[in-house]
C-alpha cells in the first residue's frame, strides 16, 4: 500500500492544525485561557468570506474580511468578557469560552444553515508534483503560512516588549502586575493574535475540507491535542505535533476497516497525550 500520497495530502491539513495549536498556545501562555471557541471564531470568518465571494467581491477582500471578523470577535470577547473571569479557576475560564462558541454556531445556523459548502481558491487548481504526487498551491500556502507565523510569533516573544510582557504573564500574573506589566493590554494583544490565527485556519480548512459551522468549531479538538503535545508551552513542538496529527488522519484513509473512524484520530491522540504528558500539562495548568 502506497501511503505517500496520503502523507503529502495530510501536510496541508496538518499545517492548519499546527496554526490552530500555536494560536491556542499563544493565548494560553499569556492569559491562562484554553480557548474552546477558537474554531467558531474561524468558522464565522470563513462564512463571511464565502458570502462575499457569492456577491462577486474580490478574493483579497473576502480573505481580509474573514480574518478581520474572526479577530474582531476574539478581541471583543478578550476585552469585554474574559477579564470578568480572569481571577477564576482555569477550568471556569476555559468553559467560559464555550458560550461564544455556542452563540456563534447558532448565528451561523440561522444565517447560512448547516449545509456543507466549500471555499474555492484559484490555488486549488495549481500544483507541483512531489514524488509523483500532486501538491496543490493551497496546501503549500498552508504549510508556508504555518512556518511563517510560528517564526513571527517566536520573534515577537523573544525580541519585543510585548513578548517580554507575555512571557512574564506566563510565569506569574500577580508579580507581573506589581512590576508594571500592562495586564489588560497584553492579554488583549494575545486575543487579537489568536483571532488572526483562527481566521486563517478557518479559511484554509473551509477550502481543504468543508465549510460548515459545527465542523469548523470542532477544529479545536486536534488543535488542543497539538497544544498538549507541545506541553502548552512550546510553539515549535505544537506546530510539529499539529502536522503529525494531520498526516496521521490522512494515512488512515486507505485502511478500509478504520477509514470510517479516522475523524476520531485527534480525539484518541489528545487522550494519549493527556495520559502521557498529564503531569506536565497539569503543572502548566496549575501555574495559571
Amino acid at each position: 500500500m502506497n501511503l505517500l500520497p496520503f502523507v503529502i495530502s495530510g501536510l496541508g491539513i496538518g499545517a492548519v492544525y499546527a496554526l490552530s495549536g500555536v494560536g491556542l498556545v499563544v493565548l494560553f501562555r499569556a492569559t491562562g485561557v484554553l480557548n474552546f471557541a477558537f474554531g467558531a471564531f474561524g468558522a464565522i470568518g470563513a462564512h463571511c468570506a464565502w458570502q462575499l465571494l457569492e456577491w462577486k467581491m474580490p478574493l483579497a477582500v473576502a480573505i481580509l474580511a474573514a480574518v478581520a471578523v474572526s479577530t474582531a470577535i476574539s478581541f471583543l470577547y478578550g476585552r469585554v468578557f474574559a477579564p470578568m473571569l480572569s481571577h477564576r479557576d482555569i477550568v471556569v475560564r476555559a468553559v467560559g469560552t464555550l458560550a461564544p462558541a455556542l452563540v456563534l454556531i447558532a448565528i451561523m445556523g440561522v444565517i447560512w444553515g448547516e449545509l456543507p459548502r466549500r471555499l474555492q481558491f484559484p490555488t486549488d487548481q495549481m500544483f507541483i508534483s512531489l514524488f509523483a504526487v500532486r501538491l496543490t498551491y493551497t496546501r503549500i500556502i498552508a504549510i508556508v503560512l504555518a512556518i511563517v507565523m510560528v517564526v513571527a510569533i517566536t520573534l515577537l516573544l523573544t525580541r519585543t516588549r510585548l513578548g517580554l510582557d507575555m512571557r512574564a504573564l506566563a510565569n506569574d500574573r500577580d508579580i507581573s502586575a506589581v512590576l508594571g506589566v500592562r495586564i489588560l493590554y497584553t492579554e488583549t494583544a494575545a486575543w487579537i493574535m489568536t483571532g488572526i490565527f483562527s481566521g486563517f485556519a478557518g479559511l484554509l480548512l473551509a477550502d481543504l475540507v468543508r465549510l460548515q459551522g459545527t465542523f469548523l468549531t470542532l477544529l479545536v479538538i486536534p488543535a488542543v491535542a497539538a497544544a498538549i503535545l507541545g506541553q502548552l508551552q512550546s510553539l515549535w513542538q505544537t506546530a510539529v505535533a499539529g502536522i503529525l496529527i494531520g498526516i496521521t488522519e490522512a494515512v488512515l484513509t486507505p485502511i478500509t476497516w478504520i477509514s470510517p473512524y479516522r475523524a476520531a484520530a485527534p480525539f484518541i491522540i489528545a487522550l494519549i497525550a493527556v495520559t502521557i504528558l498529564g503531569g506536565t500539562a497539569r503543572a502548566a495548568l496549575k501555574d495559571r
